[in-house]
C-alpha cells in the first residue's frame, strides 16, 4: 500500500483518524477484510457543507483551521466520539494557554458547532450549553477630523482612495475592497454596499471630494482589464454561481472589483486563473505606517475611520438612525455606542470644574 500512514489510538481504530498524505481521514476497519470503501474525508465534508451555505472563502479557512486544531488537539480521535467536555478543554486550553481573546475563543466554538451540526449532524443538548465567552465590552477608537485628515494626507494612490471610503462612507475595510464598478453611481452620489455583514445590501454616499480621484482610477482599472481580455483573461469571480447563469458576465466591465489585484492568481475553488481584489492587508500595513508618521497615540486602524465616520456624523447633528443605516446596524443600540465622544464628558454632563 502506497503513502505514509500515522496511526494513533490504535485500540480505536474504527473511530480514530490517520493523517495520510498530509489528509485527515477516517481510517477503515484494518481488521475487516470486506471493506474496501474509503470513507470520505472529514474536512472535505466540511469544505463541500460550507460552500452550500454560501459561507465565505475567508470563513471556510478559518473553520477548517479550527477543526484541524481541535482534531489534533484530542490524539486525532474522531470528533462524533468527543462531547461537551472535550470541548471545553479545547476552548480552556485556547484562553489559558494560548491567552487568545474572547472572540477568537467564540470563533472556535462558532468552528466546533458547525461541525457537530451541520456536518456531523448530532443534535444534542450540550451543543447549547457550551459556555460563550463573555468579550469585554470596550469604547471604540476616534479620531479627530484633524487627525483623520493628518493620516490621510500621508496616504497615497489606491490605499488613499480606500481609506477615503472608510472615512467618508462609513464602510467596514472588506466592503470597500470587494467594491464592483456597477455599485458606485457617481450621478446619485451613492455606493451600494453588496453582502455586508450579516448578507446585507444597504447603500451609503459617495464622497464629492474623491468622486475625481475615482474616476480617474477606474479609467485606469478599465484599461488594466481591457489588457487581460486581450490576453485571454479578464474573468472575475462572481457570488452564488451567477456564472453559471451568465456565464459572460465574469468578464463585463460592471463586474470587475474597483480596486483589483496587481497580479493575476488561481482561484482556490474554481482553479481558474483570476484577478482578484487587493490585498485589505497592504491597506493595514500603509493605515498603519501613516498613523506613525503622523505622530498619533491612539492604535488607530482602518476600522477606525469607519468609528470616526459615525462620531462626527452624530456631532453634526445627524439623528442616530441615519447613521444607523449608514453603518448598517441591525439594533441601534449598536450605533449608541459612538455617543460616547460628543464632547459633552461622560454621559453628557457637564464637569463641575468646567461651570
Amino acid at each position: 500500500m502506497k503513502g505514509t500512514f500515522e496511526v494513533y489510538n490504535l485500540a480505536s481504530i474504527p473511530q480514530c483518524l490517520v493523517l495520510i498524505g498530509g489528509e485527515i481521514m477516517v481510517h477503515p476497519n484494518l481488521s475487516d477484510k470486506s471493506t474496501t470503501a474509503k470513507s470520505p474525508r472529514l474536512l472535505d465534508q466540511v469544505r463541500d457543507k460550507l460552500r452550500v451555505k454560501h459561507y465565505s472563502i475567508r470563513t471556510e479557512q478559518t473553520y477548517l483551521d479550527w477543526i484541524k486544531r481541535y482534531i489534533y488537539f484530542h490524539g486525532k480521535c474522531h470528533p462524533k466520539d468527543l462531547g461537551a467536555r472535550d470541548i471545553e478543554a479545547f476552548l480552556t486550553h485556547l484562553a489559558v494557554a494560548g491567552k487568545v481573546s474572547a472572540s477568537t475563543q467564540n470563533q472556535a466554538k462558532s468552528a466546533l458547532l458547525f461541525l457537530y451540526r451541520e456536518v456531523l449532524e448530532i443534535q444534542l443538548p450540550w451543543l447549547d450549553n457550551v459556555t460563550q465567552a463573555k468579550a469585554p465590552k470596550r469604547l471604540p477608537v476616534v479620531l479627530t477630523v484633524g487627525e483623520v485628515q493628518s493620516v490621510l494626507s500621508r496616504l497615497t494612490g489606491t490605499h488613499a482612495l480606500i481609506a477615503s471610503l472608510l472615512y467618508g462612507g462609513g464602510m467596514r475595510l472588506m466592503e470597500a475592497v470587494r467594491l464592483r464598478v456597477k455599485d458606485v453611481d457617481f450621478a446619485r452620489h451613492e455606493i451600494i454596499v453588496r453582502e455586508g455583514k450579516g448578507f446585507k445590501d444597504r447603500v451609503t454616499m459617495l464622497p464629492e471630494a474623491v468622486a475625481a480621484a475615482l474616476k480617474a482610477h477606474l479609467a485606469k482599472v478599465k484599461a488594466l482589464h481591457d489588457e487581460d481580455l486581450a490576453q485571454g483573461y479578464g474573468e472575475v469571480y462572481l457570488p452564488f454561481a451567477l456564472d453559471k447563469k451568465y456565464p459572460n458576465a465574469g468578464r463585463e466591465w460592471g463586474w470587475q472589483y474597483i480596486f483589483p489585484s496587481k497580479n493575476l492568481s488561481v482561484d482556490p475553488r474554481s482553479g481558474k486563473t483570476r484577478r482578484h481584489h487587493v490585498d485589505e492587508k497592504g491597506v493595514q500595513r500603509a493605515v498603519k505606517q501613516a498613523v506613525r508618521d503622523a505622530e498619533l497615540t491612539k492604535p488607530a486602524t482602518p476600522h477606525t475611520l469607519r468609528h470616526s465616520f459615525a462620531t462626527h456624523l452624530l456631532q453634526s447633528g445627524y439623528d442616530i438612525r441615519t447613521v444607523q443605516e449608514l453603518l448598517g446596524h441591525s439594533d441601534v443600540s449598536t450605533t449608541m455606542i459612538y455617543t460616547h465622544v460628543l464632547n459633552k464628558g461622560g454621559k453628557g454632563v457637564v464637569s463641575p470644574l468646567d461651570r
